[in-house]
């Protein structure tokens, strides 16, 4: 059973209307740069300005220009207020005049970080060693019992920081009659714990009452409680916040409101894990338990949030709290969770996509509260936890206001920056504050889209997560490829600035509901999207079928031979990653789950850094199916021949088709391009695609059993690169512009994930 799990609300809908697409008109693509004098490129990381001598470069304004051949130009960065220079990267190092010489084109990026502190006031909680929890015998037991943290959060308000006033203002405005979004009286009691303001918890302790008290009215009704609908997915609002309340202000509660509360709290996670014989007022109420036992899925976070709490906050008051302290901690995350996680998700991140997948912040924040509220350290317990942080920065496209497009995105379908993506990495930023990786994620959030929350509702994640006093550190530091066998994804880039040219593969387990049918797609960023996820374009952000993403479809009697879920997962067979290559070799075949009429479905994925991929698909179907080559466009591209282009203002894609010769491509659904092959039973598709103007020239180049092709780029390397035709494989020669070999032998038969840092 799948329960309406689209219903959760994701992101107020009015963030659709701001959200950041890759939309287009859908005007013909702008023509190539005419050969001429050298082009010189910069790209900016951070906040800050570049500017040339002679002018021709304003960057921000005009971020590229041509210069006589043979000049010399030379480029000053100033950074932004708060922010320092850091370096050259490209043509040039160190942190001095840029000159450049322009013998052909060129390409310069500059890096500013924020000043370590400045105009910011923060804290670092100190992490704690312990392996054994030990439990508060007076209230607040939950996190303000902790006493680093009480003293930070009450001198961010008193000292008048930006997050701490921010969220008082917010939580005033609700209690002066305002209806804030998502506002929970956990909020009002946070800020009585903080503030010692009895105003903030009589207005919580109404607050929940009268929830509980409309709870209360529909169990005697003989109905459901809100608590149970949609499979009890809002049990971590309804009954966590509410032992928040409980816990933060417990002496406004009479003997009534007590025993009332945790009754209703203890049948209400009592029916979470005993879906068969969940009652309510006496009478049964059964339900599904759904993903009870799935710790992948984003309603087990929920579940626990509820259980945690109720079992810390009532733990001295109630005889049943150790009963759900011991199933959150030893029978939910021991016994499952983190074995599940270290066996199956290595690489960090979520098989349920970066939309859905953001619920794991809930998850961190559980680790955090824990150990805050214990002294036991859990967020350890699985190598998951600090690699998800690097698997969600991998994920920001070098424009840092979206990310990739994989799974399910309710309501913005977009797959813009948001304010959970912002939550998930402040969270393990506090819980790591001594990584390296660390002040990396604090460099990508300042420079960001979201550099603080957005939305009233999320403004107190910025208060307690207020960025920890650590040193931001380049994000160059990283590797510019990302590999994560546990989701499937191989995240790639050329580079760290925003004018980077950045691509996704997908090949790996398909075991999630809201995760796609797109084992072995690939998508392509430069400016903005290129080859995208159709699924961004479909308002609802939960369409998963083939057709959406960049894959050789197959076709059967007019029906679609479908990927099957907790089938076999896509197997990447190789991989390499240097400077100047990434190779990628995905066997497909077993996601079909065994069905007799596919036989073989390979893809080998080649990027040429910077912003050329070469794309081999070795297809084997039974007779009669159709084998659909299928590139999605944000908008209408352009088909001549064998050549495929698209552009607007963000940039343009150049696709050359080299094999099999003679298929006629055609535009479907407006934006989408396919190519179907209906003879014999194997196709051998090759295709070459160019972002931003990268490729000059594509040709056709087979050796014997090898279909390959003869690339040109734009700069003036040539790449020539063959597959096999029966087997996996093949070679790859790549030269510089003067014929100067760079690299000559067979594309690589192994998997060798590339380090996290770049040194």
């Amino acid at each position: 059973m799948r329960p309406t799990e689209h219903l959760r609300l994701l992101a107020p809908l009015s963030l659709v209307l701001a959200a950041c697409g890759a939309g287009s008109t859908g005007a013909p693509p702008p023509p190539a740069p005419p050969p001429g004098d050298p082009l010189l490129e910069v790209g900016r990381m951070g906040a800050g300005e570049v500017a040339s001598t002679p002018a021709g470069i304003a960057c921000g304004a005009a971020c590229s220009a041509r210069f006589a051949a043979g000049a010399t130009v030379t480029l000053s960065a100033a950074p932004a207020a708060g922010h320092r220079f850091t370096g050259w990267g490209g043509a040039c190092t160190g942190t001095g005049p840029c000159t450049v010489a322009m013998a052909g084109a060129r390409a310069v990026t500059a890096t500013f970080l924020p000043d370590a502190g400045a105009g910011a006031q923060a804290c670092t909680v100190t992490r704690s060693a312990a392996t054994t929890a030990t439990f508060a015998t007076d209230h607040p037991r939950v996190l303000f019992g902790h006493a680093e943290t009480a003293s930070c959060l009450r001198a961010l308000l008193l000292g008048e920081a930006r997050p701490a006033t921010r969220y008082r203002d917010m939580v005033d405005a609700q209690l002066a009659g305002a209806d804030i979004y998502a506002f929970s009286p956990a909020d009002a009691a946070f800020l009585y714990q903080v503030t010692g303001e009895a105003a903030y918890a009589e207005y919580a302790v109404a607050m929940a009452e009268a929830r509980v008290a409309s709870e209360e009215a529909l169990i005697a009704a003989g109905q459901r409680p809100e608590v149970a609908f949609d499979s009890y997915l809002y049990v971590s609002e309804h009954v966590g916040d509410l032992m928040l309340v409980y816990d933060w202000c417990f002496p406004f509660l009479t003997a009534g409101q007590r025993a009332r509360w945790l009754d209703y709290a203890n049948q209400a996670v009592w029916n979470v894990w005993h879906p068969d014989q969940a009652t309510w007022g006496g009478r049964a109420f059964p339900w599904s338990g759904w993903s009870i036992d799935n710790p992948s899925n984003n309603y087990f976070y929920s579940f626990n949030r509820a259980t945690m709490l109720l079992g810390l906050a009532s733990h001295g008051d109630d005889p049943r709290a150790q009963a759900w302290l011991d199933q959150f901690r030893t029978a939910k995350l021991e016994a499952q969770l983190f074995p599940t996680f270290t066996r199956d998700l290595a690489g960090g991140g979520s098989r349920e996509g970066t939309g859905y997948g953001t619920a794991m912040r809930t998850l961190f924040r559980l680790y955090d509260w824990w150990e805050r509220s214990t002294g036991e350290r859990i967020a350890t317990r699985t190598p998951h936890t600090l690699a998800s942080m690097a698997h969600l920065i991998h994920d920001v496209a070098p424009t840092l206001d979206r990310l990739a497009p994989t799974g399910d995105h309710a309501r913005d379908s977009t797959a813009a920056l948001f304010d959970y993506h912002r939550e998930y990495l402040l969270e393990l930023m506090a819980l790591f504050p001594e990584e390296r990786l660390s002040g990396v994620a604090a460099t990508l959030l300042a420079s960001s889209s979201v550099p603080e929350m957005q939305n009233r509702f999320m403004f107190g994640a910025d208060y307690l997560y207020a960025p920890p006093a650590l040193q931001p550190r380049p994000l160059s530091e990283l590797s510019t490829t990302y590999w994560a066998p546990g989701t499937g994804q191989l995240l790639m880039r050329s580079g760290w600035d925003t004018a980077a040219t950045w691509a996704g593969f997908t090949c790996g387990p398909y075991t999630e509901s809201h995760a796609h049918h797109d084992q072995g797609s690939f998508v392509l960023f430069k400016g903005g999207w290129l080859a995208w996820d159709a699924n961004l374009a479909s308002h609802s952000g939960i369409e998963q079928a083939e057709e959406l993403h960049n894959l050789v479809r197959l076709e059967q009697g007019g029906a679609t031979v479908t990927q099957v879920v907790e089938s076999s997962p896509c197997q990447l067979q190789a991989l390499a990653d240097d400077a100047l290559h990434t190779y990628a070799l995905a066997r497909v075949t077993p996601v079909y789950g065994g069905k007799a009429s596919v036989s073989k479905v390979e893809r080998e994925l080649l990027f040429l850094k910077p912003s050329t991929l070469v794309v081999f698909d070795r297809v084997v179907t039974a007779a009669g199916v159709r084998r659909v080559w299928t590139l999605n466009t944000p908008s209408a591209p352009t088909v001549g021949g064998d050549r495929i282009a698209w552009g607007d203002a963000a940039g343009r894609l150049d696709v050359v088709r080299l094999a099999p010769a003679g298929l006629a491509a055609q535009v479907v659904a407006g934006a989408r391009v396919e190519a179907a092959d209906t003879a014999g039973t194997q196709s051998l598709f090759l295709h070459v695609l160019g972002a931003g103007g990268a490729v000059a020239s594509a040709i056709r180049s087979d050796a014997a059993g090898q279909t390959g092709a003869l690339v040109t780029l734009a700069d003036g390397r040539t790449a020539l690169v063959r597959f096999s035709d029966a087997g996996a494989g093949g070679t790859l020669e790549l030269r510089d512009a003067g014929g100067a070999l760079l690299r000559s032998g067979p594309l690589a038969t192994g998997v060798t994930p590339p380090p996290l840092f770049a040194e």
